[in-house]
C-alpha cells in the first residue's frame, strides 16, 4: 500500500470543485472518488488473490477526511486479520455479515401489529375503498393482535397461528378463513421485507389444511346443527319489563348497563364488548359496528332509541378517548370481559336465559305485540343483522329498512320500560326455560 495521509483538507474540498472525473489517493487503499457526474466520496480499495475490491465510506460532503481515515483503518485491520487466518471475513464480506446482523436485531423488534399496518398501507391505494382498509384494522384488532399484535412477527408460528383461528374454525368459519388468509399475507409481506424468514405458518395447502377441517366441511356441519333447531335459553318476552325493572336498579355497575344496552338493541355480545366511542354517532342516534366484527362480515347499521342513548350518556360513551371500548373493564384501555356472568349470577337468572336469548325474545315481541309496522317480520330480521340464505331474496333487499327499524327499535325500548307490577315489583324469571 502507498504513502497514507496524502491528502489535506484542503486538498480535498479543491478536488471536490474542480477535479475531474477519476480516484485520487490518500494512501493505504483510501480515495477520494469522484464520479462522471461531479459527485465525490470515499472508497475504501483492496485486493484479495488479484482481485480489486472497493467499499464506500459514504460522500466527501458528509464524511470528513479524518473520519474517512479512521473508517479506513478499521478496514485495514480486519484485512490484515484476515490475511494472517485469524477471521474468515475480509473487510467487504465483514460489513455485509454485520448488515444482515442488524436486519436480524431490527427484525426482532418488529411486531406482527407493525407489519399489519405496513401491509396494509402498502395495499391500500390499490382497494376499492377506505372500507375495505377499516374492514382489514378490525378485523386484525378484534382477531389477531390479541394474540400476536405484540409479538416480534419471527416468533409467529404455526402454533401461535392456530390459537387464533382454531377457537372460532368451527363457529365461524367463513371469518375464520378470512383471518387466516389475511395473517398469511402479513406475514409474506413481513418476509418479503426481511422481518422474517422461513415457511408461512398460516398457509394452507400443505400445512394448515392437515390441522384443520376443510371449510366446506365444517359450514355444512353448522348449518346441520342449525336445522336440529339448537337455540339459546330465551326469557319470554312477556319478563322481559320486569327483568328490565330490576336491571335498571343496578346503579353503577357496567355490567347491567352493557346488558341493558344488548337487550335495548338486540345485538350480540361480541359486538357489544368490542363497541367503541368512535363508532356512534351522537347527533344521529346510529351505532355503526365495523364489517370485521359482525357475524356476516357486513358493516352494520343499529338504530338507536332514546332509552339506549340514555344507557350510553351514562356509561360515558361521549367522553373521553374516542378509540376507548363503551363498556369499560377494570383493566385500563380493556373492554368489558363477560356480561353472561352477570346475567346468571348477579341477577340469579341460572340457566333460564342466556344473553343471546334475548334475541329471540325481541323477534317473538316483534311478530306477536307489534301491529303498527308493516312487514314487521322483515325489519325485526334486519334489527337482528341475520344473514339471508336465500340469495334471490338478497339480491332484492338492497336497503336496511333504517327508518323502520328505528321506529322498531323505540317501540321495542318502550315495551321494555313498562311499568314494573305492584307487590314484588318483580315478575319472577321462569325456571327451565
Amino acid at each position: 500500500m502507498t504513502k497514507r495521509n496524502q491528502l489535506t483538507a484542503k486538498t480535498v474540498e479543491t478536488l471536490i470543485t474542480t477535479a475531474k472525473p477519476g480516484y485520487t489517493s490518500d494512501g493505504s487503499g483510501l480515495y477520494l472518488q469522484i464520479s462522471r457526474w461531479g459527485s465525490a466520496s470515499w472508497a475504501f480499495r483492496y485486493r484479495i488473490d488479484g482481485r480489486l475490491r472497493e467499499m464506500g465510506l459514504g460522500s466527501a460532503r458528509d464524511v470528513t477526511l479524518a473520519k474517512a481515515r479512521a473508517e479506513a483503518q478499521k478496514h485495514r485491520e480486519t484485512l490484515i486479520a484476515f490475511r494472517h487466518g485469524e477471521t474468515e471475513q475480509d473487510p467487504l464480506a465483514k460489513r455485509r455479515a454485520d448488515l444482515q446482523r442488524r436486519k436480524i436485531e431490527t427484525a426482532r423488534a418488529v411486531t406482527f401489529r407493525q407489519c399489519g399496518a405496513g401491509y396494509i398501507k402498502a395495499h391500500e391505494a390499490g382497494w376499492k375503498n377506505a372500507k375495505h382498509a377499516a374492514q382489514w384494522g378490525t378485523t386484525l384488532e378484534t382477531y389477531a393482535y390479541p394474540i400476536l399484535g405484540d409479538l416480534p412477527v419471527q416468533a409467529v408460528d404455526t402454533g401461535l397461528v392456530m390459537q387464533v383461528i382454531e377457537p372460532m374454525w368451527a363457529v365461524k368459519p367463513e371469518t375464520a378463513s378470512r383471518v387466516r388468509g389475511r395473517i398469511e399475507s402479513i406475514l409474506d409481506w413481513a418476509t418479503v421485507s426481511e422481518y422474517r424468514k422461513g415457511e408461512n405458518p398460516a398457509r394452507w395447502r400443505g400445512h394448515l389444511e392437515h390441522k384443520l377441517p376443510k371449510l366446506s366441511k365444517v359450514a355444512q356441519a353448522a348449518r346441520a346443527a342449525k336445522g336440529r333447531g339448537e337455540h339459546y335459553a330465551a326469557m319470554p318476552y312477556d319478563d322481559v319489563p320486569a327483568f328490565m325493572f330490576e336491571l335498571r336498579q343496578r346503579k353503577g355497575a357496567m355490567s347491567a348497563r352493557a346488558l341493558e344496552f344488548t337487550i335495548l338493541t338486540v345485538k350480540r355480545t361480541e359486538e357489544i364488548l368490542g363497541a367503541r366511542r368512535r363508532e356512534v354517532e351522537r347527533a344521529k342516534m346510529v351505532w355503526t359496528i365495523p364489517a370485521g366484527r359482525m357475524k356476516g362480515e357486513r358493516e352494520h347499521r343499529v338504530a338507536l332509541s332514546a332509552a339506549a342513548m340514555d344507557v350510553l350518556e351514562k356509561v360515558g360513551c361521549f367522553e373521553g378517548d374516542p378509540n376507548g371500548y363503551i363498556f369499560s373493564g377494570l383493566a385500563p384501555g380493556q373492554p368489558l370481559k363477560n356480561i353472561l356472568k352477570y346475567l346468571q349470577d348477579d341477577m340469579g337468572t341460572r340457566k333460564a336465559a342466556t344473553v343471546h336469548g334475548f334475541r329471540s325474545s325481541f323477534r317473538d315481541w316483534a311478530s306477536e305485540c307489534c301491529r303498527s309496522i308493516p312487514n314487521v317480520g322483515e325489519v325485526a330480521e334486519m334489527a337482528l343483522a341475520h344473514v339471508v340464505d336465500d340469495k334471490v331474496e338478497a339480491a332484492y333487499r338492497r336497503g336496511d329498512l333504517f327508518e323502520k327499524r328505528a321506529q322498531l327499535m323505540e317501540e321495542w325500548a318502550a315495551f321494555c320500560a313498562q311499568p314494573a307490577p305492584a307487590g314484588n315489583n318483580v315478575l319472577p324469571i321462569r325456571a327451565g326455560l
